[in-house]
């Protein structure tokens, strides 16, 4: 197999490992994917992670049929599901006792850590781990996704599943926001191992439409931070416009109308509109609640940042954007959605 061979070329598996490897993937990586015929190697998941996302994610893995058991340190969380018959755990450990894979989706890249190499983390038993993947859904720095998978990688597996000697990870961040965690609709972003992504594959597609291999660990957060860069720039600019267009007598839906049939249309003026009044079933529709909060724009934006610091890499845009997101949440907005730029940093009206 082509992969396989890329691989082996470039160290990542050896010859043995690469041929063990292909074999046992093999059935699953040239079969249909459907939630009636579940792989047994996806089986049983923890899920760990009920906020905004999670919990829609998690729903929909139990509507596709997966065995799910799930923690979050948010007793109300994990009551919504305990209500429903789903097994609950009090430690991220217990969880993995239980899981063949695990997937996280957490806050920031120290909650991350903590539940992975923390007291009672999935990595507690690193001498005997019963998942053999894990699946961190995360925003956080490619770094220390690059670290956690090779501290994965020296694990050892309670029982061999057929997959690998050692566990494996693969970093899938995801886009399109709160909607479409809800929708099943999100398109995840993998770094990893390819066969271990393709191999997973039937789990992201009953969470999201789209899945993009993006290559070797860590490169899956970057291209989330890469995304969203773009989008907060975005969303500035579109908010900036509407403001100056108000200012100068035009309405915010005639402008509208004209960036989404013109070269100025994007997902921050046809698909998240931030003037309140010109599109329903977005944020600003229902006052900036929720949605995609402006202090995780903020954390990601400072995320882009570290990056681009990190390899001399000069980003003004980046830099401003953040700033302005930081003084929206020092103002008090940080649980706002994103999109209350317009009206929280430039004062903008809405749509009468």
């Amino acid at each position: 197999m082509a992969i396989a061979s890329r691989l082996r070329a470039r160290g990542v598996l050896s010859r043995c490992e690469s041929s063990n490897l292909r074999s046992l993937l093999w059935p699953f990586l040239n079969r249909g994917f459907s939630s009636s015929s579940i792989p047994f190697h996806l089986e049983r998941v923890g899920f760990i992670g009920l906020g905004n996302m999670g919990f829609h994610m998690a729903s929909n893995l139990i509507t596709a049929g997966y065995k799910i058991t799930v923690h979050d340190i948010n007793y109300d969380a994990l009551k919504k599901f305990s209500d429903k018959g789903i097994p609950t755990k009090e430690t991220p450990c217990e969880v993995a006792e239980s899981s063949d894979v695990i997937i996280t989706m957490l806050p920031s890249s120290s909650n991350v850590l903590d539940v992975y190499t923390g007291q009672n983390g999935l990595l507690h038993c690193r001498s005997h781990l019963s998942p053999w993947l894990f699946i961190d859904s995360s925003t956080i720095d490619p770094q220390t996704s690059r670290i956690l998978s090779t501290n994965i990688s020296k694990c050892l597996l309670k029982e061999k599943k057929g997959f690998a000697d050692n566990p494996l990870m693969l970093d899938a961040p995801v886009s399109g926001g709160v909607p479409a965690a809800e929708a099943g609709t999100l398109t995840f972003m993998v770094g990893g191992l390819e066969e271990a992504y393709l191999a997973a594959k039937p789990l992201f597609l009953s969470m999201g439409k789209q899945t993009i291999y993006c290559g070797s660990s860590g490169n899956g957060a970057a291209a989330k931070i890469c995304n969203n860069l773009a989008m907060a720039v975005s969303m500035l600019g579109v908010s900036e416009a509407f403001v100056l267009g108000q200012h100068l007598g035009i309405t915010a839906s005639t402008l509208t109308k004209i960036f989404n049939s013109s070269s100025a249309r994007c997902w921050s003026s046809d698909s998240y509109n931030p003037v309140p009044g010109v599109m329903e079933g977005v944020p600003s529709s229902r006052n900036y609640d929720g949605g995609f909060a402006s202090k995780l724009m903020a954390k990601d934006l400072t995320l882009a940042m570290t990056s681009a610091g990190e390899i001399g890499l000069k980003c003004p845009l980046t830099s401003e954007a953040r700033d302005i997101y930081m003084e929206l949440c020092a103002k008090g907005y940080d649980s706002k959605d994103f999109s209350c730029v317009f009206r929280h940093f430039y004062s903008g009206k809405d749509e009468s």
